[in-house]
């Protein structure tokens, strides 16, 4: 028998590929490839500035708070230009802009602070990209730009009622589209509606079913700014939703309500009344095989739900499906949830780290003084995340709580930050940077400019 014998050479090429495909992942969506904003990467700088380690920056048309999505060799982003709401596509290796394309016009400001039309993020299978706006406009476009379907939510599923823009991101999953519209109720039956939970085909924009949602949500608590998320642990799987004081689970298939757990608008320490009638969902929950964590608002909990048999019908008031129960919420950052750890990042730049399993509080500390909007990224054992004021926070992940850097770039960061093909992203109102270490020290400019 002839034995072929494996050159030493080619066994370190081999680890090396798949070391490299390991860490070598892009960002279709909002919160990654996983939905729990974490990346695949190692080798990121750890000291970087407006100018270290930049590979290139490009100037945007106008400021927003959507995260751009990325696929191979292609960028994309929503923005507005004026009274303008685009979607760019931008050369991941160059920051060139390839295309641009006006989806729709009416960007709304929201109060300072709290963003614009532009909020929602895009997302691509590498063939298409999604985008949404503010003002209801949902649209696909191919990857070289051209229009495939475009409507007005407004028109398909009622008018959007919400007091600062609907900022909600809809999810991509296989070959659909699910977006939670919760604002304003009207009535039906007498029953409240506080919007919609709904599943579209991604390749025709086709309603696959649409479901209202039945709450006695009054006021601003009618509001939810969060977004959907899958979630899926090989026995279950089901559609997380969030807002109008209660999260909800929906099945794929049909978006029948399968759980629910409601009750979190009740009395604090400081409001011994329930029912805050300004308590409205910003933060969206955050998601791991067997364990829902759910952030409320103002001076809420947070609450951490086990995924069990238990978590079935009305489950306000079963003690089972409670993991825990935290007294401090994030008002607006998605929780990020690794290695047994969740991270809370709040308004005002404290990091709050508790441990999954029991809840206990492992640290609080303050980052950056500044107001925070994004969610935390996970890459290469650190948390990064972006403040109002123009700066980076760069957090050792782990128990002990470790500041690495805190970047002063001088451009507000509403955007969540990402990591796509070991690249670090930062898109600020002025731009987008792209972070890599061993790069010249004077970047490069986006060719084409906007």
């Amino acid at each position: 028998m002839t034995r072929l014998h494996a050159h030493p050479s080619w066994s370190l090429i081999l680890i090396g590929l798949v070391a490299g495909q390991a860490f070598a992942e892009g960002w279709p969506q909002w919160r990654g490839p996983r939905h729990d904003g974490i990346a695949a990467a190692n080798g990121l700088p750890e000291k970087w500035s407006q100018t270290e380690n930049v590979a290139w920056r490009t100037p945007l048309p106008g400021r927003a708070g959507a995260t751009p999505c990325v696929w191979n060799d292609r960028i994309y982003l929503t923005s507005n230009e004026g009274d303008d709401l685009v979607l760019l596509c931008i050369a991941a290796a160059d920051g060139a802009v390839k295309w641009k394309r006006t989806v729709c016009t009416g960007n709304q400001d929201a109060r300072a602070g709290e963003g614009n039309s532009a909020s929602p993020s895009p997302s691509t299978d590498g063939e298409h990209v999604w985008v949404f706006f503010g003002t209801g406009i949902l649209a696909c476009y191919s990857k070289d730009g051209s229009e495939v379907w475009k409507f007005d939510v407004n028109d398909r599923f009622g008018r959007i009622d919400i007091q600062f823009g609907m900022t909600s991101t809809p999810v991509l999953d296989g070959d659909h589209l699910y977006l939670q519209l919760i604002h304003g109720a009207m009535k039906l039956d007498d029953q409240s509606r506080t919007g919609k939970v709904i599943k579209l085909d991604k390749k025709t924009g086709a309603t696959v079913w649409e479901i209202d949602r039945i709450t006695d949500a009054q006021f601003e608590c009618k509001h939810s700014y969060a977004s959907p998320f899958p979630y899926r642990d090989g026995k279950r799987e089901f559609l997380v939703v969030h807002g109008a004081d209660c999260t909800t689970g929906h099945a794929l298939a049909d978006g029948r309500e399968l759980w629910r757990f409601g009750g979190l608008n009740g009395p604090t320490a400081t409001n011994p009344k329930p029912h805050d009638q300004t308590f409205r969902f910003v933060a969206s929950p955050g998601v791991v095989p067997g364990t829902i964590v759910i952030p409320t608002a103002k001076e809420g909990p947070s609450v951490a739900l086990r995924v069990t048999d238990d978590l079935t019908g009305d489950c306000s008031a079963k003690g089972a499906v409670v993991r825990w129960i935290n007294p401090r919420t994030p008002d607006v950052s998605t929780p990020l949830i690794a290695d047994g750890l969740v991270y809370l990042l709040h308004k005002d730049g404290k990091l709050q780290c508790v441990d999954l399993e029991t809840g206990e509080e492992v640290y609080v500390e303050r980052t950056h003084t500044g107001q925070h909007r994004t969610s935390p990224l996970l890459a290469d054992g650190r948390l990064y995340f972006g403040s109002n004021d123009g700066w980076v926070s760069v957090v050792r992940a782990g128990r002990t709580f470790e500041m690495i850097d805190s970047i002063d770039i001088g451009e507000a960061v509403t955007a969540s930050l990402l990591v796509a093909d070991g690249v670090l992203y930062v898109r600020s109102y002025e731009a987008l940077y792209a972070i890599k270490s061993a790069q010249p020290e004077t970047p490069q400019i986006g060719r084409a400019h906007v």
